[in-house]
């Protein structure tokens, strides 16, 4: 038979108990308030106390000090409370506040406000109540913010219009909570419509469509996979297009000329590719992108913008756009010369001809829809603003 030569399994030690009078020495005492000081402050765990046995049985020093103090059985701490205690608990504006802050920190600086520009452009048709209109751009803007904040964490940006993202500040886990939590209250606000079933409709199809547009957009990006310039206007169509046409068809619901409304389906379709195609031109070579946004912070993010997706497939032996993209690079001379490669394949100049040439279709859906009636120069004013000239 075999000796076990292994170790045995060592339990931890019960602390010896010592019999000795209760009264400890002064040097005893100090020596364990200091021992417990430095724990705390280390965040270790506490030693465990010695032990003495007294006249009355085996007692710490800790819970010696606490015999000497009447302790007071409040109601809190009684478990028949339940009993009767009112559980119907109240939301209070302190704790809205809280579950608020990663938002308002993204909405109290805020952007040009595009959106709410285009939707008092298109009210040049359907002359919605005032009241109405107040709330569609008040859920457009929340669902927008709301967004912001996700994006950002997906995205894992450092910059939103020029200062640091609301998750480097409030965390990841709260950031995700608010942005979801906005979503709903957006939800809500439209049960304020006259037509508030139908708006949640709406709602609900294109908050679908939207979520469906970014999850294509981060497979690309995470898989590293390119997608044809179709699938890309899919996307965009999806994602930025979703949040302009939910707008447009919660006015048409609400406007007073009911199916006379103007059909503006083509026209918002658009709108949307224009804005996402010639926000990404910017981000490439604007200045005032790097301000708010970090510089060229579409290839840190690895993204497949419309002059990338043109760029790699115009060279689809060259796999150097891959790999810069791969890396999700922060160094700005790797991204000068990302740029400078984009640049050479024609990309730039060919994504400033695209964006002119949905400009001027928009502007012909726009002559179409106006009749000669020449009621939307407001619109007109947009788009210029729009093309990259």
């Amino acid at each position: 038979m075999q000796t076990d030569t292994r170790p045995s399994a060592t339990w931890p030690s019960v602390p010896k108990v010592h019999k000795r009078n209760r009264s400890t020495s002064l040097s005893d005492q100090q020596t364990a308030k200091k021992a417990h000081a430095n724990h705390a402050r280390l965040h270790l765990p506490q030693p465990i106390e010695p032990v003495y046995e007294s006249q009355n049985g085996s007692v710490s020093q800790s819970e010696e000090k606490s015999s000497a103090v009447e302790i007071n059985n409040s109601a809190a701490g009684d478990p028949q409370r339940f009993a009767v205690a009112d559980l119907n608990f109240s939301w209070a504006e302190e704790e809205e506040k809280v579950v608020l802050a990663p938002y308002d920190y993204v909405a109290s600086n805020s952007g040009k406000e595009f959106r709410t520009l285009i939707l008092n452009a298109f009210n040049a048709w359907f002359r919605v109540p005032p009241e109405s209109l107040t709330i569609i751009c008040d859920v457009v803007r929340m669902l927008h913010t709301s967004s912001l904040l996700i994006d950002d964490i997906q995205d894992n940006s450092l910059l939103r219009r020029g200062r640091p993202v609301a998750h480097s500040i409030y965390g990841v886990a709260q950031t995700i909570n608010t942005g979801n939590y906005v979503y709903f209250l957006a939800a809500k606000e439209l049960n304020k419509l006259r037509n508030a079933a139908s708006a949640l409709e709406v709602f609900t199809a294109e908050m679908l469509n939207l979520h469906r547009g970014q999850g294509q957009e981060l497979y690309w990006r995470d898989t590293l996979k390119c997608p044809t310039e179709d699938e890309y206007l899919k996307m965009v169509s999806n994602k930025t297009g979703g949040l302009f046409r939910m707008a447009v068809k919660l006015m048409q619901a609400e406007s007073p000329a009911g199916p006379m409304a103007p059909v503006c389906d083509k026209l918002v379709q658009l709108l949307g590719l224009v804005y996402q195609i010639a926000d990404d031109y910017k981000n490439l070579t604007a200045v005032e992108y790097t301000t708010s946004k970090g510089f060229c912070e579409d290839l840190t993010e690895g993204k497949f913008s419309f002059p990338v997706v043109h760029s790699i497939q115009s060279r689809p032996e060259d796999r150097r756009l891959y790999q810069i993209l791969a890396q999700k690079t922060t160094e700005v001379e790797v991204k000068k010369y990302a740029v400078s490669y984009i640049e050479s394949t024609g990309s730039l100049e060919y994504t400033k001809q695209v964006v002119r040439v949905l400009v001027q279709r928009a502007r012909d859906e726009l002559s179409r829809i106006d009749q000669g009636r020449e009621r939307n120069q407001e619109m007109h004013a947009l788009l210029g603003k729009m093309a990259l000239e």
